[in-house]
């Protein structure tokens, strides 16, 4: 029996990256629908829990993508209230690659570095990728996660919902400029860097000012980077005697490798959820 994954996205067009990884996962079909919202998902969900008999029903899955996280964690939840009993398949959230990136590079970081007593700052942490790196990283033992925003409020608003729902602390940071970056580096040992592409968020004289710093990770993969003055091929690389960078090809590479994993797995039983954690140990496990 083909495996078919049915491919959710709240973006207006199909993402070709995630319809591509999907196929080199060993998926046989691809249905996919763009502009999905819960109005629309009912009949869809439906024709996946009831068309297989339950010894067939590994054979379906669900993967939700698009650039809105929030849109698309609704999505999921919409979806999960439509299963009951048998009646389920294994469904898999990775809306912009948060969840598969955020693990790559948190895994990447945590393999070669320790976090236990590390303070950790997320820039641009409230985007996709952001807010999952953020709660790994308290989830991985950093002793404090700094998530920053260009404003305060929309920083508030990422760590409530990171307490209410993966019950961690995350704390706040406005930063709009040089200065107060600056000030959110002061006694942070490691950086994530999870900006949009082609935004640079931190500068070569910025970082090499604090030396409080010991890891950077940073996910763009196209210049100017994140972070000034790295390569985006650095995999463990030291900077100065001191910092250890990993850029955006060499956690790109894991993320790709992570997203066909999980993909791959959908299909192993019906009754799968995966989210940030589960996608994290899956990402641990491949960089052992």
């Amino acid at each position: 029996m083909k495996k078919i994954l049915i491919y959710l996205d709240t973006d207006k067009v199909v993402s070709t990256f995630d319809t591509i990884v999907a196929y080199d996962a060993g998926v046989d079909n691809v249905i996919a629908y763009a502009d999905m919202n819960i109005d629309r998902c009912s009949a869809v969900v439906e024709g996946a829990i009831y068309t297989r008999p339950p010894k067939h029903k590994h054979n379906t899955a669900i993967m939700i993508g698009g650039s809105d996280l929030n849109a698309g964690e609704i999505l999921k939840q919409t979806v999960q209230a439509q299963f009951f009993d048998r009646f389920r398949v294994s469904i898999m959230l990775d809306s912009c690659g948060c969840n598969t990136t955020a693990a790559a590079g948190v895994a990447l970081l945590v393999a070669h570095h320790t976090l236990l007593g590390k303070t950790a700052t997320v820039l641009a942490g409230t985007g996709p990728v952001g807010q999952r790196a953020a709660i790994l990283l308290a989830q991985a033992g950093a002793k404090e996660v700094r998530l920053t925003s260009r404003k305060l409020v929309r920083a508030e608003q990422a760590c409530a919902v990171a307490k209410e729902h993966y019950h961690v602390n995350l704390h706040p940071y406005e930063c709009s400029d040089a200065q107060s970056t600056d000030s959110v580096l002061n006694g942070t040992h490691i950086v994530f860097c999870a900006g949009k592409t082609g935004v640079q968020l931190l500068s070569s004289a910025q970082w090499n000012n604090h030396d409080s710093l010991e890891a950077m990770v940073d996910v763009n993969t196209r210049p100017p980077l994140g972070i000034e003055g790295i390569q985006m091929t650095d995999l463990n690389s030291r900077y100065n005697d001191r910092a250890i960078v990993f850029g955006g090809l060499a956690v790109g590479a894991l993320k790709l490798k992570l997203q066909r994993t999980c993909i791959a797995t959908l299909f192993e039983n019906n009754e799968l959820i995966l989210d940030a954690e589960e996608i994290y140990k899956r990402a641990t496990a491949l960089v052992k």
